[in-house]
């Protein structure tokens, strides 16, 4: 992958979900709305994203030494050796402050969990035929110099499938 930033709102070319500062953010948040341990956190943050975006301990761990050493969270002993980190008042303040970008970074979770199926290998079945089928059907409006009636049979297709792929679904749900 390419080493360039995240745009705003989305994945850059690098694939990376987080950009600068972001990682420490949703941790931080995290903790504010529940206190946990360095595994309790990487598994609420894959799961608030649907598994779209799964942490490793290499950028859990010292994320969460970084916000202990900026003194935004305290860490207790727990049973079984393990710590378990707080928010401090600083960093519930911090949260607050940050609350418009931490609610972009859950928007951002939200529509990453709903397209999170097209991380399976099963999808290459069904993305593959209708990235071809949005192709064909470029490449055909594009050679018809804006015949209205290419433009019409183009989306009477499409139309026809989405209500042929309507129909498998609300067959699905009624059995």
């Amino acid at each position: 992958m390419m080493n360039a930033r995240r745009t705003p709102g989305g994945l850059g070319p690098t694939g990376r979900f987080f950009g600068p500062g972001e990682l420490r953010l949703a941790v931080l948040a995290l903790i504010a709305e529940q206190p946990g341990h360095g595994y309790q956190l990487m598994t609420r943050l894959a799961d608030r994203f649907n598994g779209t975006y799964e942490p490793s301990a290499g950028s859990i761990y010292p994320t969460l030494q970084l916000l202990e050493d900026e003194g935004l969270v305290r860490a207790e002993p727990a049973e079984g050796g393990r710590k378990v980190h707080h928010a401090t008042e600083d960093g519930l303040r911090l949260v607050e402050e940050q609350w418009e970008e931490i609610e972009r970074l859950w928007g951002r979770a939200a529509s990453r969990s709903q397209w999170g199926m097209f991380g399976e290998p099963e999808a290459a079945e069904i993305v593959g035929p209708a990235l071809r089928l949005v192709k064909a059907a470029v490449k055909t409006l594009a050679h018809a110099h804006g015949d209205p009636r290419v433009a019409e049979g183009v989306l009477e297709v499409f139309v026809d499938a989405r209500r042929r792929i309507e129909r498998i679904d609300a067959e699905r749900r009624s059995s």
